[in-house]
């Protein structure tokens, strides 16, 4: 076979490889669901071990575990012994940051069941999980709390993983009061006040969300607050930096002019928006702000967006873009004074 020939055929796999990517999220959601991860980190074992201790099939399990090894999470051995790898231990119960809940909400049958109808929404330039399933995203969440509860750890999950980094991206001065909007369990908040000496915060999301928050520690006591809203309406007054991370993305530009008309009204004079969000490159290199705005199409009404959407959105709401502030995570800092 001549060299063009092979070429073409690698071509094929890879393509097809592609095709059928769709069943890593199924086959990861599958071994968490299991609790492969924490059974494998007490040491090695062969697939019949596991199905002995999680009450599955042995053999479809090998299946599943051997595909799962060809993306780096776990490993065979020449026994048939599967062992841990760096990428799997993301996926331990106890992992600190962990992403199992991010995974596992991510392959969930509701959000994947919207995602097959990618089509749909693109023909018809809207989303289509009121069409799946009857009702939008945030009111779906409302009448299935088991749901919600996974989607918000699934979400605060993959914040962890970045709120550190985040945080020591941009420098808050002593004294100044932070606002965390929609911040779920505070875990960006917590991450800059610890960071930053002097510094005040107030974190706003779903009653039941701040009420899982992670602030009550020794060490940041007197300097925050938990409050319960919705930042569609109104945000706690006089702040001196409004942080908004993976919330704007979510919603339609009305609703996020909502957000950030909240915010303008609320802030102390010579206050900034901060937007956490990916800032997409026109470019053809990866970027996983572009795979993470395809994931969200059919589920959310809102995107990520470029820096000229960035500066047309603000402009919209009254800010002025002064500065994006490249992270060490996919996610940038978008800042804005008003104008």
């Amino acid at each position: 076979m001549s060299e063009s020939e092979q070429e073409f055929q690698d071509r094929v796999e890879k393509l097809c490889e592609d095709i059928f990517g769709f069943l890593f999220p199924s086959a990861l959601r599958t071994a968490i669901r299991l609790d492969v991860p924490d059974h494998l980190a007490k040491g090695p074992r062969t697939a019949a071990e596991l199905a002995e201790l999680n009450g599955a099939n042995a053999a479809y399990l090998e299946r599943v575990l051997r595909y799962l090894a060809t993306r780096n999470v776990f490993r065979e051995d020449e026994a048939g012994r599967f062992h841990m790898t760096p990428e799997a231990e993301l996926f331990r119960s106890d992992a600190q940051p962990s992403l199992r809940d991010f995974a596992l909400v991510a392959a969930h049958e509701v959000v994947l069941g919207a995602a097959a109808r990618l089509y749909d929404g693109v023909v018809k330039g809207k989303t289509v999980f009121e069409d799946v399933h009857g009702v939008g995203l945030f009111e779906y969440m409302s009448g299935n709390p088991e749901f919600a509860q996974s989607f918000d750890k699934g979400m605060s999950a993959f914040s962890d993983t970045e709120n550190p980094v985040i945080a020591a991206s941009y420098e808050f001065p002593a004294g100044a009061t932070v606002v965390d909007v929609g911040g779920g369990r505070g875990g960006l908040l917590r991450s800059v006040l610890e960071q930053h000496e002097g510094v005040k915060g107030i974190l706003l999301d779903r009653d039941h969300v701040v009420a899982g928050h992670m602030l009550d520690v020794p060490e940041l006591a007197g300097r925050w607050e938990a409050v319960g809203g919705d930042f569609l309406e109104s945000v706690p007054a006089g702040g001196d930096y409004y942080v908004i991370k993976h919330v704007l993305h979510n919603w339609s530009e009305e609703d996020g002019l909502r957000i950030l008309d909240a915010c303008r009204r609320a802030m102390a004079e010579g206050g900034r928006i901060l937007v956490v969000d990916a800032v997409i490159p026109r470019d053809n290199a990866f970027h996983p702000g572009k795979t993470q705005d395809l994931m969200m199409m059919p589920i959310v009404d809102g995107q990520e967006l470029t820096k000229e959407g960035f500066q047309a959105l603000f402009a919209k709401a009254g800010f002025k873009l002064t500065r994006i502030i490249d992270t060490p995570s996919h996610s940038s800092i978008v800042e804005g004074i008003t104008e």
